[in-house]
């Protein structure tokens, strides 16, 4: 703790120490009234349409003499960013590219998160989601050139499959000239957003130098996975001498294979009392009287009472999971720009990406309590939890191996076309249409699953997890499949097989649930100038969009009519490597055991008895949006006062297709369903800005904002897992998260490259949807009865509020150092509680979250060490109603690079050098949830421009 608090002193210390003697340390003046132009930018009276925002100049004058030295590199970006934000009309923070196809970090969002209020969570060890101002990543748009880009995920990753962000992973940072997070909206950007809306500008050929070329290749390892992937790109532009018509392509091409290793806990047992105040134990009965008894006679009990026992939580499930995964990323871009005349141009640009998530997930699990607890030998109770516990061989089974081979291939393609006029008079005239699809999850995914009655003992400690058998889990003998005969069906539907419906025991199936994404839009924005009093520009716009999001779920189930060990199935055992699960917590003998070749499992689904591929009612859903927005913002500029007001109309509708499961019927069949919802809103919003002084800027703004829900939970379609006995739906009547956002801001732009800056910011979030949570009674097909479940489901209702302070700087020091560095305060208070009655914060917000990037830059060389900081964090609801706890996080990367020649540079990078594990727990640090290592990567690169 003491360090920890260290670490938010220093870094705070480092802003003010480094930067404000650095400001007075050089020789140079302050900058005039007017801008200089190192930092300059276009006018910001100058408000264009949201396809072509104001664009940071290019390096310029180092000094105020006149002379023309070009700064790039680290320095030239920095200072192209401090451009863009200096000049904006809103509280904007940017990061530019040094060059063309170099951008600082290897991942998009890994970038993001060096921005004040800016945190990404690696629960897969790269950034995938941005979360801004301490709301969900959900709830925070990312947007192409200005646009909204569908976006589909890879099928196993729980981290907001179905919500409206962009998996940042698939964006190849080669692409990229700059990022935008404009965390005060303008009513010329596109809704949707409550934390921040991110911006990605791509390169266009008519702003690079004709033949423009720039080319790469490179070499990553990861140390876990113990393997190392080729990473090429390249680009090329061009445009003729009158630059009126250019061209630019790109690709790139990218390979990683990951390892995690980790132990995850399904939820606890038994964590509050019933509204009776009973509880219900899965070690101890209680009679009709009171009366209390184990129910495994002879069991010890230490560290308290049969009382005490009856009362304590226990973890549900102990699983050691074993993860791999190759994620291939192809990536080909265009753009074409014709400019018929002085004050026309054209642009069509198009994206395709191809990603391929293929993946093998192993689970060795128990679940004490339900499969052991009548077998229990000893339990120890500790703090109101049974933090170790030892179990006979099980009556039915007491483990399980969950093998999933899970294919999935990403594709994105993007196409939009742009015409842009402007007058000789500053008048502006832009439209704009589009179109992008998105396609990913499973397709297909195997899943086959084997028992063991293995006596077995498990203890547990804030940070490690020992779980040892008694037996040899890698003995391939010891494992069988379900002997459970059942009559087979699907969603109710009977499994027919020579005439007759099957009776057998299901060992697993393969999934086949494909997401499709897509959007279209069009519409127009113009700029009229005008001299009225203050006001020097009016915009206005439309814009239409039309998108569906659905999922297409097919499935096939497996089954053997006697049960079988591996070694009679004649499958190929291996065994769990050496040292995978080193480091990440997981202790005992349950770190080796049986693992199986994937083309292992393939073959043993393919050679049992299958069903027919079916179409999952239940599990498809189709959610038809279309939005219809208009805009009216007027710009003012007068007397050191700039900004903007104005505001934006938006019609919203909703149809939801999906199907509905009944309750407490055997066999029940879905119930195809279709609900239709519709609303209006006005979002006004002000931004100004004042010009205290030459060098120091105040900002205020003040925005009505909307988010919408994810697409997933407008569908009430209802998913349920038979083994751990619970489930979720969504909610087609749900209303849009609303807030008022206020934002305040302090900026010091003492000289060229040096910006410090203090950020205050509110947001008032109504509509909040939280997680309720019921049992209700479903059919339960593998135990073939109706059984209770803990299903949850969202609603509207919670209240929320976020307040926060950033404080921000950065410097060019002294002799090629610099330092960027930033610290973010958020705290959050919401109407919403957890299972035990506590109060819940936001997903996704530390309190505290700090960033330290020194770096030095001289002659051919340039180096940067990136620090992130953040504590504990909130991440969603998870089984059992947990409340999933992130534990305080650290991130140190490097970066180095030497420019051979002026055209050819070699980069070398390390990311994740303190080899952190991701720690999640359940309310508090000693019920932990999981414990992860993704390991550590290294790549280098050469890379060519021209």
């Amino acid at each position: 703790m003491i360090f920890r608090k260290q670490i938010l002193l220093a870094s705070s210390a480092a802003v003010c120490v480094a930067i404000i003697p650095a400001a007075f340390a050089q020789t140079d003046p302050a900058p005039s009234a007017t801008p200089v132009a190192q930092d300059a930018a276009p006018s910001a009276t100058q408000s264009p349409a949201p396809s072509a925002p104001s664009a940071a100049a290019p390096s310029a004058p180092s000094s105020a003499t006149g002379d023309d030295i070009v700064v790039t590199g680290i320095r030239g970006s920095l200072r192209s960013a401090i451009a863009v934000k200096r000049n904006a009309n809103a509280v904007v923070d940017v990061i530019s590219a040094e060059d063309i196809g170099k951008f600082p970090d290897r991942n998009v969002a890994e970038s993001l998160s060096h921005i004040p209020g800016v945190s990404i969570d690696r629960r897969f060890g790269e950034g995938e989601k941005v979360a801004i101002l301490g709301t969900d990543p959900a709830l925070n748009r990312m947007l192409l050139d200005g646009h909204a880009l569908a976006s589909a995920d890879w099928g196993g990753n729980d981290n907001d499959p179905s919500s409206r962000t962009f998996n940042y992973s698939l964006l190849a940072p080669e692409l990229v000239d700059r990022l935008e997070v404009y965390k005060s909206p303008e009513p010329r950007i596109e809704e949707g957003s409550l934390g921040g809306t991110v911006i990605v500008r791509t390169r266009r050929p008519l702003d690079l130098k004709a033949n423009a070329i720039f080319a790469s290749g490179g070499y990553s390892y990861n140390d876990r996975s113990d393997k190392g992937n080729v990473r090429g790109s390249g680009l090329y532009s061009w445009k003729n001498k009158d630059e009126t018509f250019g061209f630019l392509v790109a690709a790139t091409y990218d390979k990683q294979s990951l390892t995690r290793a980790g132990v995850e806990f399904f939820g606890y047992d038994n964590v509050a009392p019933n509204a009776d105040g009973t509880y219900n134990s899965p070690f101890v009965n209680r009679a009709a009287d009171g009366t209390l008894s184990l129910k495994s006679p002879g069991a010890t009990i230490t560290g308290g009472t049969i009382s005490d026992l009856y009362k304590a939580a226990s973890p549900f499930g102990i699983n050691y999971a074993y993860f791999q995964q190759t994620r291939e990323r192809k990536s080909v871009s265009g753009t074409v720009q014709y400019r018929p005349t002085s004050d026309l141009t054209l642009t069509l640009n198009g994206l395709h990406i191809n990603g391929n998530y293929n993946n093998y997930s192993q689970s060795m699990y128990t679940i004490p309590g339900a499969w052991t607890g009548d077998v229990l030998q000893s339990a120890n109770i500790s703090n109101g939890v049974v933090n170790s516990a030892s179990f006979g061989a099980a009556t039915n089974q007491g483990s399980q191996l969950d093998t999933l081979v899970r294919k999935t291939k990403l594709k994105t393609d993007n196409l939009n076309f742009f015409a842009d006029y402007e007058g000789d008079g500053g008048a502006k005239i832009s439209f704009a249409g589009g179109w992008s699809k998105a396609v990913g999850g499973r397709d297909p995914e195997y899943l086959f699953n084997v028992q063991t009655k293995l006596p077995y003992s498990y203890a547990f400690t804030n940070n490690t997890a020992t779980v040892n058998f008694v037996g040899d889990p890698t003995n391939p003998a010891n494992y069988f499949t379900n002997p459970n005969n059942n009559p087979a069906q699907i969603e109710g539907r009977p499994v027919i097989v020579n005439g007759t419906q099957l009776n057998a025991a299901q060992i697993g199936g393969q999934d086949f649930s494909v997401t499709t994404d897509r959007d279209i839009f069009g519409g127009y924005d113009a700029t009229i100038p005008v001299e009225f009093g203050p006001f020097k520009e009016i915009l206005l716009g439309s814009r239409a969009t039309d998108h569906v999001n659905q999922i297409d779920a097919r499935g096939i189930n497996t089954y053997l009519q006697s049960s079988q060990t591996i070694p009679q199935l004649g499958a190929t055992a291996l065994v769990t490597p050496n040292g995978t699960f080193d480091g990440s917590g997981g202790l005992g003998n349950a770190t080796q055991y049986l693992n199986l070749p994937q083309q292992s499992v393939i073959d043993i689904l393919s050679g049992a008895i299958n069903s027919p591929l079916v179409t999952k009612i239940g599990a498809s859903t189709k959610v038809h949006e279309t939005v219809i927005a208009s805009y009216a913002q007027a710009n003012f500029d007068q007397g050191g006062f700039r900004g903007n007001i104005g505001g934006r109309v938006v019609y919203t509708r909703d149809i939801s297709n999906y199907a509905t499961t009944p309750s407490a019927q055997v066999n029940p069949q879905p119930v195809p369903t279709r609900t239709s919802t519709d609303y209006l809103k006005f979002l006004p919003s002000l931004n100004i800005a004042y010009s205290v002084s030459p060098t120091v800027i105040v900002r205020g703004a003040v925005a009505k904002v909307i988010s919408r829900p994810r697409y997933q939970d407008l569908a009430a379609a209802t998913t349920l897992n038979d083994v751990t006995l619970d489930g979720g739906g969504g909610n087609p009547n749900l209303k849009p998260y609303e807030s008022t956002n206020y934002e305040l801001t302090a900026e010091w732009y003492p000289r060229s490259g040096t910006l410090l800056a203090v950020e205050l910011f509110r947001r008032d979030i109504k509509n909040y949807i939280i997680s309720s949570r019921q049992n209700v009674d479903y059919f339960n097909a593998l135990q073939n009865r109706i059984t209770t479940y803990n299903v949850s489901q969202p609603i509207n209702g919670a209240k929320a509020k976020v307040n926060g302070v950033l404080v921000s700087g950065q410097a060019e020091i002294w002799g090629g150092f610099g330092l960027q560095a930033n610290y973010s305060y958020q705290d959050s208070n919401t109407s919403s509680v957890d299972v035990s009655g506590a109060a819940l914060n936001l997903p996704y917000l530390s309190k505290h979250t700090v960033n330290v990037i020194p770096y030095f830059e001289s002659g051919p060389f340039q180096a940067r060490l990136s620090y992130n900081y953040r504590t504990a964090y909130f991440r969603t609801i998870g089984r059992l109603g947990s409340r999933e706890m992130v534990a305080p996080y650290n991130q140190l990367d490097f970066s180095a690079g030497f420019n051979v020649t002026p055209a050819v540079t070699l980069s070398v990078n390390a990311q994740n050098l303190l080899d952190e594990t991701y720690l999640q727990y359940n309310a508090t640090p000693d019920r932990p949830t999981a414990f992860y290592k993704n390991g550590r990567t290294f790549s280098a690169s050469l890379s060519f421009r021209m």
